[in-house]
């Protein structure tokens, strides 16, 4: 497993990490995702362990606590070998304050999360969202304390607008504060968006992107082809549910190129859309998620190995999307 600096900071993780998900699976929404256990999620860490990832991507917002829950049992007795992330901002309940980026909302969120995660610390914390009601003086504020309390090690965001990282970063600058070092965000192959604004600022500014649904919501898994039904599967049981539409065409364009592809290296879809990601640049780690052994092995053999520069233009060019204003007038 090749290793990386995530993002700007001296912390090296593997190219690709465990996302949980699919932990818990106790509502609607995140029952679609999967209904992984404590014991079928300790034999997915033990697999990713043993294959040299030992990063694993967390949110106290899925399953409501659920997922948090069933890593820290998983990897209890192992904690030490590992690299734990996990999210917070998103509303937990009906209550007006158990939401958002606050100091209230974000101290209370973190106890909570070290005590499911049953931990003393979290290596990487991240915003989920962005909260436009709550200064981001006071969001920074308090996180610049949590990692000087040493509950938290690192900060990242995930989901911001290019503006509202770069704000977030000059605050910090401006009053020393401890800064975003890695954003996550969505890409892949049918979700090209992040390259437009998010991908120059993050090169600018050094940090790194940690992409979830590299798969775009199970949609490059191999399942849907061209004149062919769904297969059974994540997105069968409504799992793309919240996904941004894809045109039908596009997606299958797409899939046609990564079939070839797959074709010509003896790999799956699956497999040949993860290394294109492993090859863009700024990109620190890929979060990889697994309803089984099978898709976690998978997906784990899709390093290793690098696609040609005459298959990645190829892939370029079917996926390629067209730029938003201003960046279609291009630069002088």
């Amino acid at each position: 497993m090749d290793y990386r600096k995530l993002g700007n900071s001296g912390l090296k993780v593997p190219m690709l990490s465990l996302g949980t998900g699919t932990f818990g699976g106790t509502n609607e929404f995140f029952g679609r995702w999967g209904k992984t256990d404590v014991k079928e999620a300790s034999r997915l860490i033990d697999i990713s362990l043993e294959r040299g990832v030992n990063f694993f991507d967390t949110a106290d917002v899925y399953s409501s606590g659920a997922s948090e829950e069933i890593l820290g049992q998983a990897v209890k007795g192992k904690r030490h070998h590992t690299i734990i992330a996990t999210k917070g901002s998103f509303a937990m309940s009906d209550r007006i304050n158990d939401k958002g980026s606050s100091r209230y909302h974000i101290i209370n969120a973190v106890s909570d999360s070290l005590k499911r995660l049953d931990t003393d610390y979290i290596d990487v914390y991240f915003m989920h969202g962005f909260d436009s009601q709550t200064p981001v003086e006071e969001t920074l504020r308090t996180l610049d304390h949590l990692v000087a309390s040493g509950k938290v090690r690192y900060i990242g965001c995930s989901n911001f607008a290019a503006w509202q990282l770069m704000k977030s970063l000059s605050v910090s600058e401006k009053y020393n504060l401890e800064k975003y070092v890695i954003y996550q965000g969505y890409y892949s192959l049918i979700g090209r968006d992040y390259e437009q604004e998010l991908k120059p600022l993050i090169k600018d500014q050094h940090l790194g992107l940690m992409v979830w649904s590299p798969l775009g919501w199970g949609r490059l898994t191999g399942k849907i082809k061209r004149n062919q039904p769904i297969a059974a599967g994540r997105i069968q049981s409504g799992g793309a549910v919240g996904s941004p539409p894809v045109d039908d065409e596009f997606l299958y364009t797409v899939v046609d190129a990564l079939e070839r592809i797959a074709n010509e290296t003896g790999k799956t879809i699956s497999q040949v859309a993860i290394n294109w990601l492993i090859q863009q640049e700024t990109v620190s780690n890929i979060v990889v998620g697994a309803r089984n052994e099978q898709q976690l092995i998978e997906n784990l053999d899709a390093v290793g190995w690098s696609l040609t520069p005459e298959q990645l233009a190829e892939l370029n060019a079917v996926s390629d999307q067209t730029p938003i204003y201003p960046h279609w007038v291009g630069e002088r």
